[in-house]
């Protein structure tokens, strides 16, 4: 391919690799930029799909869901756990780098490794290599926050990237920040046997969940050892011995041998030029798009965790898919979902979709609630998971489902029930009437129901016995 194209993609992750993708489905000509030797981004090589990976490693290495079954005692040789996740990591990435290979080899799309830098507003320098194109892309991603008050340069100390090449567990880790990263990779060591303290400014644990939500996780949390500090900030961290010490701002002092940083993420947009060219770089380093992902330069247009909120693999997919589509005027996706679920990975998941309970309320919205544990249902018993629960929001008035909310196993695919019934306007009566397989947990959608019917005053003969 020339230097001619009609689409420029800096970045190869899910909203690169998807944009890229979505141009090339049309006809049109792409050219994908990639500074890294392998495609794929944050999510395919220090994010989504190594956190994921190292989750489903520990929760097997460590025995954790057998010992809640069966109350057998796992040993687990420290030596070798961290090589069994690490290799378990690399295979996975592997198959993934070569799925995104075939993927754009069959769109026609060019991969080009090199550092780009744009010049003007359609044309990239690629190591001296010009590329001009009729719509420019930004879909680099995003990088781990590092405030200049945190030593990073102390080899115990990582941010979400670093804590990946480990080559040992510690015997302690303090995590900073109770965000979706940082709750994730507590649960993730406590469940290999670290003692894990987890600290956080804030009053409650990743606050955009339902309140129920959020207060079962952290219960979760501390149930699996996690020593959580809630309303707690940190000061100063420092090094004292073979100890990490951080002050609080309560004046307590915490120990640890090792110390996660995981305290939010910036814009990967360092020296794309990007400023000079007149496109609006925030604070964190995000690049400011308006509804329809163009920048002040109506050429360039940005996609993906490099926006900002919600940093979701799965919106970023679909930011860039609509940016595509509204930059070449093709009659498909015009604009990204309101409802987007949310995907904790926590042990145990946790999914939400649609309104919180205090959401809706705050919006006054008038609801009823209806929830149903797993320890009430079988699927439940059998798999072991007594914590678990599907907590359903409905309108009082319209009767339809606004939010789903799910923690537990397999929560993180079991939301999307309640995001397709939100989504198709479903009422309580919907799920009622719906027959799902015996034993599965997505019978706690129905028994939710019920338990709402109830709290709506419906006769008996409507309730589930």
């Amino acid at each position: 391919m020339s230097g001619e194209c009609d689409l420029i993609v800096i970045g190869s992750g899910p909203a690169g690799e998807k944009g890229a993708a979505q141009a090339a489905y049309f006809g049109k000509r792409v050219v994908v930029v990639e500074k890294e030797p392998q495609p794929g981004g944050a999510a395919v090589h220090t994010g989504t799909l190594p956190s994921k990976t190292l989750r489903e490693t520990a929760l097997f290495l460590s025995g954790h869901r057998q010992r809640e079954m069966y109350g057998v005692s796992v040993a687990l040789d420290p030596s070798l756990a961290v090589p069994r996740l690490l290799g378990r990591k690399e295979a996975v990435r592997a198959d993934e780098v070569a799925r995104i290979r075939w993927n754009l080899e069959r769109h026609g799309v060019e991969l080009v490794h090199g550092t780009a830098r744009v010049i003007d507003p359609h044309t990239v320098d690629v190591g001296g290599r010009r590329l001009r194109g009729e719509v420019i892309l930004i879909a680099t991603g995003s990088l781990p926050f590092r405030p200049e008050h945190i030593p990073f340069d102390d080899p115990a100390i990582d941010d979400s990237d670093s804590i990946l090449t480990i080559d040992r567990l510690p015997a302690s880790l303090l995590v900073m920040g109770a965000g979706v990263i940082g709750c994730e990779y507590a649960s993730m060591f406590a469940a290999l046997g670290v003692a894990v303290t987890l600290v956080e400014p804030r009053g409650e644990l990743l606050g955009f969940l339902d309140a129920d939500m959020s207060e079962a996780l952290r219960r979760a949390l501390v149930a699996m050892g996690v020593d959580v500090r809630l309303d707690e900030a940190a000061q100063a961290v420092r090094r004292d011995g073979e100890r990490i010490v951080t002050r609080l701002a309560s004046g307590r002092e915490l120990t640890s041998e090792r110390l996660l940083f995981a305290a939010g993420r910036q814009g990967a947009t360092a020296g794309l030029g990007l400023e000079e060219l007149g496109v609006e770089i925030d604070r964190r380093r995000f690049v400011v798009v308006d509804d329809e992902f163009r920048t002040r330069v109506p050429s360039i247009r940005a996609a993906g965790d490099v926006v900002g909120f919600p940093a979701l693999a799965s919106t970023s997919m679909e930011q860039a898919r609509v940016a595509v589509c509204r930059a070449f005027g093709f009659a498909y996706k015009h604009e990204v979902s309101d409802l987007l679920p949310y995907g904790i990975y926590t042990i145990p998941e946790v999914s939400a979709v649609g309104r919180s309970e205090e959401d809706a309320r705050r919006d006054g919205i008038e609801v009823v609630v209806g929830r149903s544990p797993y320890s009430l249902n079988t699927r439940g018993k059998i798999c072991g998971d007594q914590d678990g629960m599907v907590k359903l929001v409905f309108e009082r008035a319209g009767r339809r489902l606004v939010g789903a909310h799910v923690i537990g196993d397999r929560a993180t695919e079991l939301v999307h029930i309640g995001q397709a019934v939100i989504a198709l306007g479903g009422t309580v009566d919907t799920l009622i009437e719906m027959v799902f397989n015996h034993p599965t947990l997505a019978e706690c959608y129905k028994y939710a129901a019920y338990d709402a019917l109830g709290r709506w005053g419906e006769p008996t003969s409507r309730r589930s016995s």
